[in-house]
């Protein structure tokens, strides 16, 4: 099976964005190459199930169905009715998500596809440049002229008490290579000192444990997932003197196609009093993840 994907950085916020793209009729009014679309069955275009109908500026018909829509996680799904190129079992998803640190929104298009062995490659670039990376070019040109949508549409995804991002000006596999050693952030983030893996493990053994110095603090963590495909991790607490439990937490890397960056996010999530929370949530997003991230790009525009 292809799959062809295209990401970019847009200089709008997210709720601004989602508002341009939720429409599954609207693509005429945002896409240069989509002369005229319509909605098949006089349906709402937010109805899932929906059929669009639409006409390409050469005069070329295509239709495909809204499998999903979901507001919470500024997401859409779709696939081929009448397909515009001659791939089967086509699937292709749209997704946004904020770049809490800037504003700004990660934007992804996506989709997977069965080509003719003849093929092998063709429509992988066709449409992931042609279609959706021209889609997103064309997008970055009509955000300017949309009114700014304020209300926001949420903050995290649940159950994590922290969810931030930001974009890193670097390829996502230097980052990568940085962050994945679990042993490593001593040697990059200024509050972590002593960091040793223990027992002599590995920092890419899974259920290994890291012991380091995070100001005054010691703790103790567990890496509980490493996916190099995905570029991510979790790790858990064992030992901390905080007054928080059950904590759980990881970053993760997104390519970013159309640029020397990437987009970087961590999650955080445990169990603490009301009370505590109201210094542990900001100290957690600033102070390890954010400020983590920041590091890593000082440290990676040193070795340029």
């Amino acid at each position: 099976m292809a799959r062809a994907y295209a990401s970019t950085i847009l200089d709008a916020n997210i709720a601004t964005v989602w508002a341009t793209i939720r429409d599954f009729n609207g693509l005429p009014s945002w896409h240069p190459a989509i002369a005229r679309s319509e909605i098949e069955d006089g349906l709402d275009s937010d109805v899932v199930g929906c059929v669009r109908r639409f006409f390409l500026q050469d005069g070329t018909m295509v239709r495909e169905r809204l499998l999903s829509l979901c507001d919470r996680t500024t997401s859409f799904t779709y696939n081929f009715e009448t397909p515009a190129f001659p791939v089967t079992n086509y699937r292709a998803r749209v997704r946004l998500m904020p770049v809490t640190a800037t504003g700004q929104t990660f934007a992804e298009w996506e989709a997977t596809f069965d080509e003719a062995p003849e093929d092998v490659g063709k429509y992988v670039d066709i449409i992931s440049n042609g279609v959706f990376q021209g889609g997103w070019d064309a997008l970055k040109k009509a955000l300017p002229t949309r009114p700014k949508v304020d209300a926001p549409l949420w903050h995290g995804f649940p159950p994590n008490k922290v969810w931030c991002s930001t974009v890193i000006p670097a390829p996502a596999s230097a980052v990568w290579n940085i962050i994945r050693d679990f042993a490593s952030m001593g040697e990059w983030h200024p509050d972590i000192s002593k960091m040793n893996m223990l027992g002599g493990a590995r920092p890419d053994k899974v259920s290994g444990t890291r012991d380091f110095l995070f100001g005054p603090g010691h703790l103790n963590e567990v890496l509980l997932h490493l996916d190099d495909e995905e570029m991510s991790y979790s790790y858990y607490i064992t030992k901390c003197e905080l007054p928080w439990v059950r904590y759980v937490s990881g970053p993760r890397l997104w390519r970013v196609t159309d640029g020397d960056r990437c987009f970087a996010t961590w999650w955080g999530d445990w169990a603490a009093a009301a009370q505590d929370d109201l210094s542990l949530i900001p100290t957690a997003e600033n102070a390890v993840y954010l400020k983590a991230y920041e590091t890593v790009a000082a440290r990676l525009a040193g070795g340029r």
